[in-house]
Formats: structure tokens, C-alpha cells, sequence
């Protein structure tokens, strides 16, 4: 499988043991650090694309967001199991024809509920519908993909959660972090975020981070296992 990670504290953390655990071989890639993206996925049956401050649209000042949307348009057009987190659900979005926006109703910060909707019932990937998940954003999906099935809406009704395209998958949320990712951000965006807010949102999102491991394990698992029933096919 291969993974795109944008920036060093934005790692697959929880995800990648899971996947891991559930029988992936992760090649993890880090072109913020001058590792170059391949330019097509004949080398791997799977693709996960991890989040990331930079925007959706922010290829000039990081080239690599090019090259990573192209892989999610080659990974659509052959059926390979994709999944894109937080950054990566907005590039997938964008990479097949949908957009992304700074989220009109404000940031999303903290541990919010998983607003399911029916489709998401008998999705392949997503139909174990955790409660809740983690929240650290600012930009949303505006508009979808021609095709793409909502699965969740935030409270603030915008997209949390897409089947972007008959393969590949998007979550808004970060359903991969544990407590050294989410204390890592927090030092970074103290002062942009304010003391009192941040504290706050922190102490809720390090207590919830065991309950959410266990509720969000096995939508890796889910994933893992159509990447098996790809590759095998």
C-alpha cells in the first residue's frame, strides 16, 4: 500500500498499526522531505493519503499535491482501493472533479459525533459507523464528485465522510490519531488557536483517543480487506 504523508506530524499513527496488524505492507512516502511520489501504482494495490496545514489547491508552494492527485485519478480509473484523511480526503475530492473551500461555519476542532447517513449502512469500508471521531480542520468538501455517495455529515452539515468514487473513500475527521499526534498539534497552534479553547478541546480529545481506537479499528480492517478482495480478483 502506498502512503502519502505530507509533513512529518502528520504520520499514519494509529492507521498504519491497524492496517499493519490487518496484513498491509505500507510503503510510506515523505516527498515534504524530497522523496519523490511514483508516478502510477503498477508497485502497489492500494493507496492512502494522509492529512496534512497545506490546502487542497496549495500545489505551488508543495508540487507534490500534484502528483498526489494524479495518483488518486490513476487509482479510480483501475479500481484500487483508495483512502484519503483529513488533506487527503479534500485532494481526492478535487482530484476527481469536486471542491474544497475554507469550512464557512469555522474550524472543526475536537471529538464530534459521525452524522451517518443511510448509504452508509452496507458500505464496504464504512459500515462499522463509529460514534465519534477527532476533528482538526479548517478547509471542507464543498462540492462532491459527479457519482459520489455522502456516508456522514458533520453537526455543521458539511461533508464528513464520502465514497468519492466506486473505489476510493474520504474522511474528513482523523480517525488515525492517538495522543502523541493530537499533543504534537496542539504545541504547533496553541497561540493561533487560543490557550482556553485548545486546553479544552486537548483534554476531551486525549481521554476519547482509547474509546475511538476501538471504534475505528475496524474500518482499517474493513479497508484492508478489500484490498485482499482487489488484488486477488
Amino acid at each position: 500500500m502506498l502512503v502519502v504523508q505530507h509533513q512529518a506530524d502528520c504520520p499514519p499513527a494509529l492507521l498504519g498499526l491497524w492496517l499493519d496488524a490487518a496484513g498491509c505492507a505500507l510503503d510510506v512516502r515523505h516527498p515534504y522531505a524530497g522523496e519523490p511520489l511514483p508516478s502510477g501504482l503498477d508497485e502497489h494495490d492500494a493507496l492512502l493519503v494522509l492529512g496534512g496545514s497545506m490546502g487542497a489547491y496549495d500545489d505551488t508552494a508543495h508540487p507534490w499535491l500534484t502528483a498526489a492527485k494524479e495518483l488518486v485519478r490513476i487509482a479510480a480509473d483501475r479500481g484500487v482501493p483508495t483512502l484519503g484523511v483529513c488533506l487527503g480526503h479534500q485532494l481526492a475530492a478535487v482530484a476527481l472533479g469536486g471542491a474544497v473551500e475554507v469550512n464557512p461555519h469555522g474550524r472543526q476542532l475536537g471529538v464530534l459525533p459521525m452524522g451517518w447517513t443511510d448509504a452508509a449502512s452496507d458500505d464496504p469500508v464504512l459500515a462499522a459507523r463509529p460514534g465519534r471521531v477527532i476533528h482538526w480542520n479548517n478547509d471542507v468538501v464543498a462540492d462532491l464528485p459527479t457519482g459520489a455517495t455522502t456516508l456522514a455529515l458533520a453537526p455543521d452539515g458539511t461533508v464528513q465522510a464520502a465514497r468519492l468514487a466506486p473505489a476510493v473513500w474520504g474522511v474528513q475527521p482523523h480517525p488515525e490519531v492517538d495522543d502523541a499526534v493530537v499533543a504534537r498539534w496542539a504545541a504547533d497552534e496553541r497561540e493561533e488557536i487560543g490557550p482556553a479553547v485548545l486546553d479544552a478541546a486537548l483534554a476531551d480529545m486525549r481521554s476519547a483517543v482509547p474509546e475511538l481506537a476501538r471504534a475505528w479499528q475496524p474500518v482499517a480492517t474493513a479497508f484492508a480487506q478489500r484490498v485482499r478482495v482487489t488484488s486477488q480478483a
